[in-house]
C-alpha cells in the first residue's frame, strides 16, 4: 500500500521570473525548482504526481526520467486554478488509495526538513485531523487566516483577490496533508460547490480549509522560519530564496 503520495501543481509558465522555461524548471542555485522539491520530500513520499501545462509536458517528462523517484506527469489543459490542478491526478491516485496525499506548490522550495518531519508526525498521529498544514506569522502576507474565538480558521484573505490585508498575518506555506477521506471524499464534494474567485476567475484550493473545518477536522502546526512561506514568483524572490538556502 502506498502510504504517502504528493501532488505538485506546476502549470505556471515562469514568465514573471523572466524565464523561457516552465516555472518548475527554473533554476535556483543551479538546480530546477522541481529538483529541490524532490530532494526535500523523497524521504517521506513514495510517489509524486506533477501537474504541468501542455507546453511543458515533454520537457518535464524528459527531465523526471533522470530523477531517482517515482514521478508521474499529468497535464492541466487550461489554467483554471489550483483546485482544478490538485483534482487532476485523483482518478489515478484513487486506485492506490494512499493513506495521505500531500500537496505543495512548485515554487515553495524553502521548506525546511524540521518542518516536514513535524508535519509528518502530526499527520501520522492516531488522532490526526483530516487536513493538516504548517503556518507562519509574516509581514505583508499574501494569504492571511482569520480565526474565530475557538481558534478555528473561519475566513481566508487573499491579496491576489483584492482583499484588504493586515500588516502582519498568519500565512500558509503552500504545503498541505490530506487524509485519504479528505482527499477522495471531502475534496471532490467541496469542488462540486466552489465558485471561481472574484478577481482571478480561478478555483482556489485554499478555501477548502474553511470548508474542511466545517465538515471534518483541520489542524495546523508552526513552521520553522518565515522564509518558508516565500513562494518564488519574481526574480527578487528567487534571489532572496537562493541566498537563504545557501546560508541554512
Amino acid at each position: 500500500m502506498t502510504r504517502r503520495a504528493m501532488i505538485i501543481p506546476a502549470a505556471g509558465s515562469g514568465s514573471r521570473l523572466g524565464a523561457a522555461l516552465p516555472k518548475l524548471m527554473v533554476a535556483a542555485n543551479g538546480r530546477p525548482l522541481l529538483d529541490h522539491l524532490i530532494e526535500r520530500y523523497a524521504p517521506f513520499i513514495e510517489e509524486f504526481h506533477l501537474v504541468v501545462s501542455p507546453a511543458a509536458e515533454q520537457l518535464v517528462r524528459t527531465h523526471v526520467a533522470q530523477l531517482p523517484a517515482s514521478i508521474h506527469v499529468a497535464v492541466q489543459e487550461k489554467p483554471t486554478g489550483m483546485l482544478d490542478a490538485v483534482m487532476i491526478p485523483l482518478p489515478e491516485l484513487e486506485s492506490l488509495r494512499p493513506l495521505q496525499v500531500w500537496v505543495t506548490w512548485c515554487d515553495q522550495i524553502a521548506t525546511q526538513a524540521e518542518t516536514v518531519q513535524r508535519l509528518a508526525a502530526a499527520a501520522d498521529a492516531g488522532d490526526a485531523a483530516d487536513l493538516v498544514f504548517p503556518t507562519l506569522r509574516r509581514n505583508e502576507p499574501y494569504i492571511h487566516f482569520e480565526r474565530d474565538e475557538h481558534g478555528t480558521i473561519s475566513r481566508i484573505l487573499h491579496r491576489r483577490e483584492g482583499d484588504a490585508m493586515p500588516d502582519t498575518g498568519e500565512s500558509d506555506m503552500g504545503l498541505f496533508v490530506m487524509s485519504d477521506s479528505a482527499c477522495f471524499d471531502m475534496l471532490p464534494a467541496y469542488a462540486r460547490e466552489v465558485v471561481p474567485g472574484t478577481e482571478t476567475g480561478e478555483r482556489n484550493y485554499l478555501p477548502f480549509i474553511v470548508w474542511a473545518g466545517r465538515h471534518g477536522t483541520v489542524a495546523t502546526i508552526n513552521g520553522t522560519h518565515p522564509m518558508e512561506s516565500v513562494g518564488i514568483n519574481t526574480r527578487e524572490e528567487l534571489r532572496m530564496v537562493e541566498r537563504w538556502l545557501r546560508d541554512v
